[in-house]
């Protein structure tokens, strides 16, 4: 890891490379690149190989489907079969059965009014009953029904209600209206009760009257073809299989089958329409991911090395997922990439990053629904798993979640879809291997990443708040004043930045490296002088200041020496902002009387806290210092020293320059001094031991 830590520090160093990471062209390439190799990878999976195809000619080679094709031609000769054994639905109008015997009731209503008027003769009755003939009947009919007895008349009348009630109940289609009137003749023909002539009569009234009642419903015979057509289930030839075999004659349907897959070099339309298809999705993709970084996570856009990083972070889980997809959707290892940007960027870019990877690998899958379930729950359990991490071990323990969540999804599918249980039992196999797969790749490449783009992790600050490391060992073993000194200072930042939601874990590592320029003159200061000699009483009060200023400096040169991350080393340069060294400014206007006393030659040269962390270790640092040369450490004698080496900051300007409030800096000073008081508690004094006492001991 060193030798990698030399070459990427070279690499850094040439000019190709500080052009890269000029913000604009960083931005320029990120879009570009972006579009370019997702363009690319994504267009090689749906893209098939073209074909030069004639029908009626054998096939040299086995063509097989680039992805799922519907086989149209066979899709739709099912539809037909099925549509044809659709039976047409009838309906019965059951109006046109009313209608009939309401006119029969009419006229016989008639018939029995006219053969009552008794003061009028024979032949103006029959006048009468002819003008109101609208069955039909013959004039030796009408002469029957009126000079008939009135029971036969009544019986007559009761059987025609009753076979037309029976014909018209089941309904009469158009065609069958001849079949029915034989039935009817054959009914009446064999009633015993009449004569031939009154038989006749029914006869002739029944088969005049009935009309077909009975059609095709037409709206829901259509709906039942509908409904027949919608479950036949497509007939798909599934991606790797073979839509022609190599000497197969090319028939029509393998040609339209060839030709909705756009595998035939004469036909380009189907590849404008993919290639702009594609364009347009990751154009939308690209928009929403730089949008998003551009209004929530601003830090992450202005750093050309984040930038990049999420570039090929991006572009490099994308191409692993495409090309595992062949074994399973279960192990395509987006979770890995969401907490690895999870760890080193932000969780909810994290998120974000996941939705857009599955959107655009949704589209190469065919939109399988359990692949994008299984894609965006287990990738955001994933990226919510490691969110602040500080064990790489809590890493392994978010790919078991992933794995759980895989086997529930998987799980939940299966049983909607009623699956075989040994496809459930390779499904989740896969599911649970995709979580542990996630965690080592994770595990395995976040060092890498670390390193290579300068990201500070929690976990990095673990290893960097080890005591065994070279510059913590070094303080110890050449400062141990210092090294204490650091140790409070941390604990201290750490309570404080947690009071006001900062970054506990980052200002105590911090606060270990703050001071560590003093290893180059250790004996300068005074905490690592355990002698009563000063070395500063034989110097000037400036070369004093100098000396001491120059600590700043010196830590910066130790820290980029041992590859210290960018952030710590923004701390050490502002843990004293332009602070007054007071000591050495007062004691040179007192004693160098004859000479001019400059205010700026005892300031550091530093540069003002810019963060809310700097400041932090800015105050506790100062804190620290004060307290610790107090006589008596009373809580309120320790209070009022930090509240005036807090008002001593603001009035100085130096808290100027970063975002910390007025409420910030009141929940500051309670959290340092419950520390301190914590720290310079009262003891209890033990009594000496006598000498025999100490014998016996």
């Amino acid at each position: 890891m060193t030798l990698f830590r030399d070459v990427m520090d070279k690499f850094n160093t040439m000019l190709i490379v500080k052009f890269l990471r000029k913000k604009i062209v960083s931005n320029i390439i990120f879009a570009v690149v972006f579009f370019a190799v997702i363009f690319v990878s994504t267009l090689s999976a749906l893209a098939p190989e073209k074909y030069e195809i004639v029908i009626g000619q054998q096939a040299i080679s086995d063509i097989k489907a680039p992805r799922d094709i519907e086989d149209k031609v066979a899709t739709n000769k099912l539809i037909k079969k099925t549509v044809e054994l659709v039976e047409p639905r009838e309906k019965i109008d059951p109006t046109i059965q009313i209608d009939i015997k309401k006119n029969i009731e009419r006229f016989f209503l008639v018939l029995y009014r006219t053969r009552d008027l008794q003061e009028i003769t024979k032949e103006e009755r029959f006048q009468l009953l002819k003008e109101e003939n609208f069955l039909g009947l013959t004039d030796d009919e009408l002469i029957l029904m009126l000079e008939m007895p009135v029971e036969e008349l009544k019986n007559i009348e009761s059987y025609i209600y009753e076979i037309i009630t029976q014909v018209m109940s089941t309904g009469i289609k158009e065609e069958e209206l001849e079949k029915e009137r034989i039935n009817i003749t054959n009914y009446f023909i064999g009633l015993k009760e009449f004569s031939n002539t009154v038989k006749s009569l029914g006869i002739n009234i029944v088969n005049s009257s009935i009309k077909a009642n009975r059609f095709l419903d037409v709206e829901t015979t259509q709906e039942k073809i509908e409904e027949a057509k919608n479950s036949v289930e497509k007939v798909i030839i599934r991606s790797g299989n073979n839509i022609v075999q190599a000497g197969e004659t090319i028939t029509d349907a393998h040609y339209e089958i060839l030709l909705e897959a756009g595998m035939i070099k004469e036909h380009s339309s189907k590849d404008f329409s993919l290639f702009l298809g594609i364009g347009i999705l990751i154009l939308i993709v690209e928009s929403v991911l730089i949008g998003y970084m551009y209004v929530f996570n601003r830090s992450i856009f202005s750093s050309t090395s984040k930038s990049y990083l999420l570039l090929i972070l991006f572009i490099s889980i994308y191409l692993i997922s495409k090309s595992v997809y062949g074994i399973s959707s279960y192990i395509v290892p987006l979770a890995a990439g969401t907490m690895l940007i999870g760890i080193l960027l932000n969780t909810r870019l994290a998120i974000i990053v996941n939705l857009m990877m599955t959107m655009l690998l949704a589209v190469i899958y065919g939109n399988n629904t359990a692949f994008i379930f299984t894609s965006i729950i287990g990738g955001t359990v994933g990226a919510c798993s490691v969110t602040n991490t500080h064990q790489r071990s809590n890493i392994f323990v978010a790919g078991l979640l992933v794995s759980l969540s895989n086997l529930m999804v998987i799980l939940g599918f299966g049983f909607i879809n009623d699956m075989e249980f040994s496809r459930i039992l390779t499904d989740s196999f896969y599911g649970i291997l995709n979580g542990i797969f996630c965690a080592i790749l994770t595990i395995g490449s976040l060092p890498l990443w670390e390193t290579a783009f300068s990201i500070l992790t929690p976990l990095k600050l673990l290893e960097l708040s080890n005591p065994n490391h070279p510059i913590l060992k070094r303080l110890l073993m050449e400062t141990p004043g210092t090294y204490h000194h650091s140790i409070i200072v941390g604990n201290l930042s750490e309570a404080a930045a947690d009071a006001i939601d900062a970054n506990g874990l980052f200002s105590r590592v911090s606060s270990y490296y703050h001071d560590i320029g003093k290893l180059k003159r250790p004996y300068f200061f005074k905490e690592n002088q355990l002698t009563c000699e000063n070395p500063h009483d034989k110097l000037t009060s400036s070369l004093s200041a100098l000396i001491i200023t120059n600590h700043v400096k010196d830590g910066i040169e130790l820290a980029k020496k041992y590859k210290i991350p960018q952030e710590i080393i923004d701390i050490i340069e502002q843990h004293h902002g332009t602070t007054l060294v007071k000591y050495f400014y007062h004691k040179a206007m007192n004693n160098d009387e004859y000479e001019e006393v400059m205010e700026e030659n005892f300031r550091y040269t530093g540069v003002k806290p810019q963060s809310r962390e700097a400041a932090i270790v800015m105050l506790a640092d100062s804190v620290e210092a004060a307290v610790r040369s107090l006589q008596e450490h009373t809580s309120e004698k320790i209070r009022s020293l930090v509240e005036k080496i807090v008002n001593d900051k603001l009035d100085d300007h130096q808290l100027d320059e970063c975002d910390l409030t007025l409420k910030d800096i009141d929940r500051i000073v309670v959290s340092f001094c419950n520390v301190l008081i914590g720290i310079f508690h009262e003891r209890i004094e033990y009594p000496e031991l006598n000498v025999k006492e100490t014998e016996v001991v």
